[in-house]
């Protein structure tokens, strides 16, 4: 049975977007116009609650959790709250193919109006098939007193729905659904993953698809759209693999973050951001209109939606079968700019989810190293599940070719003159190179992965072999002692998941 909708003061069902902008300027502060005549809206919020995000279970997981009975007091104090507000609903379906798509409704405050527009970009339409599964109730002027920050996100996967409490950022509102949608894709056999997706035409004629899994802010939005051999996006955020390397995608637009937007660098998410229809969030704006995407004085998780039809992309139906896919890792060390995991690493790096924090996650990531399983941290239980998953899903793509891409440094941070970084053209090329199978290979005595002996179009060897810059620079000494550290530390990180496979393990 679908959710009902607690009772309203008034509902706005399906506006348009011109509408919402005419609520957004009237109603809302800290609106700016922008010089490409879209809005945009500094929210108190600048990053996804996850301190204050729970699940509803009354079994223990491994997981931030409130009871069924402390879950019902909060939906009531929720429901009471909009009796007499006015609200807007906003109707459409995560994922556009028939036979693996989902209904989704946002339940929205009109005071807000700017999510339910950028949310609205992100479903695909509803059609006469459509009927609710997944319910996002959100409420910016209801604060959560005596929880984090005062502000609640509540998960409950039994009637799906989520509940968001006092805050005004988009992103709760994106992963609302998303997460719920992890949850679903788990249980019909599949894995949901934090993962672009983009095609390339081959020179037989046969269509290669590439998915490009990584943490907020390691490139991913940014290696999906870059274009490499007549290559389309499809998706940027989340995909769902199902067994044989079936892959459907999630999202009708793109939530790219805006902090360094360079219109040569990123041409297309340039060209989608810089339109009157785009919404931006939290991206500096002068009074006058004027966009400074190099300015992070408020922060660096400055965001924008735009609907893929306003960029060349790959329709999302019919998708054929997974040929590649990508673990992006922003380090700052000793990881090449590319590696090619044998078949029993594969599970283990995707369980590693290595990469340096961003604003993204919040000032508890930012700057920091971290392991996140799968690059995906909205994961709904102990992720040994999600490990194992997807070793289950490898033994059913024989022909899945895995990488590592380091999307950081090599040799250091930023602030160590002798480090050098791994530059979007890099990147770019290594892509091209995947794809084209115009790499040579050669075994890493250390890590048994492979190493780029040789990539057409990449101008720096030290990159793909950092042993070459530490040896250069005197630093052997410093590169083994971070070879043993990191071996060590990857061992007893994956020992740490309960029931996590032990190929898993052995692998690294």
């Amino acid at each position: 049975m679908p959710f009902d909708l607690p009772g309203a003061g008034s509902v706005a069902e399906n506006p348009t977007q011109e509408e919402m902008r005419e609520w957004v300027l009237a109603h809302m502060p800290r609106v700016t116009v922008t010089e490409y005549d879209n809005i945009n809206y500094q929210a108190d919020v600048t990053a996804r609650l996850a301190g204050s995000t729970f699940f509803v279970v009354d079994d223990p997981i491994a997981k931030p959790q409130v009871s069924r009975a402390e879950y019902d007091e909060w939906a009531a104090r929720q429901d009471a709250y909009i009796a007499d507000k006015d609200m807007i609903l906003i109707e459409g379906y995560i994922g556009p193919d028939e036979s693996f798509r989902t209904g989704c409704r946002l339940y929205m405050e009109r005071t807000q109006a700017n999510i339910p527009a950028m949310q609205q970009q992100l479903y695909f339409p509803k059609d006469d098939q459509w009927s609710p599964e997944f319910t996002v109730i959100y409420t910016p002027g209801l604060a959560a007193p005596g929880k984090p920050d005062d502000r609640l996100i509540l998960v409950d996967h039994d009637n799906y729905v989520t509940r968001v409490f006092g805050s005004d950022y988009f992103g709760e509102s994106k992963m609302g659904g998303l997460r719920m949608w992890n949850y679903l894709v788990f249980a019909e056999g599949g894995l949901a993953l934090h993962s672009g997706l983009k095609t390339f035409p081959d020179v037989s004629g046969e269509e290669k698809v590439a998915l490009i899994l990584g943490l907020s802010g390691t490139g991913k939005t940014t290696t999906t759209f870059r274009q490499q051999l007549g290559s389309l996006p499809v998706q940027d955020d989340f995909v769902a693999l199902f067994p044989g390397g079936l892959v459907y995608s999630s999202e009708n637009g793109c939530f790219a973050k805006t902090y360094g937007l360079d219109p040569d660098d990123e041409p297309t998410i340039f060209g989608g951001t810089t339109r009157r229809d785009a919404w931006l969030e939290n991206t500096h704006v002068d009074t006058d209109g004027a966009v400074d995407f190099f300015n992070d004085s408020y922060t660096r998780n400055g965001r924008s939606t735009f609907p893929l039809a306003n960029i060349r992309h790959r329709d999302p139906n019919g998708l054929p079968p997974a040929n590649y896919l990508l673990l992006l890792n922003r380090n700052e060390n000793i990881i090449p700019a590319v590696v090619k995991l044998k078949r029993e690493q594969a599970a283990a790096y995707f369980m590693l989810g290595e990469t340096k924090g961003t604003s993204a996650g919040g000032k508890a990531e930012a700057g920091k190293n971290l392991r996140v399983p799968g690059t995906n941290p909205f994961f709904f239980d102990n992720e040994a599940l999600m490990g194992n998953r997807m070793l289950e899903l490898l033994d059913t793509m024989p022909d899945l070719d895995v990488y590592v891409m380091n999307t950081g440094r090599v040799g250091g941070t930023d602030s160590v003159d002798r480090s050098k970084k791994v530059k979007i053209p890099h990147s770019s090329a290594v892509v091209q190179g995947i794809v084209e199978g115009s790499i040579e290979w050669e075994l890493d005595p250390d890590f048994g992965y492979f190493i780029a002996a040789d990539l057409p179009g990449f101008d720096d060897l030290e990159l793909l072999q950092p042993r070459r810059l530490y040896e250069r620079q005197g630093r052997a000494e410093e590169y083994k002692d971070i070879v043993e550290t990191l071996t060590a530390e990857r061992r007893e990180y994956l020992r740490g998941f309960p029931g996590l496979d032990e190929s898993i393990i052995n692998a690294v």
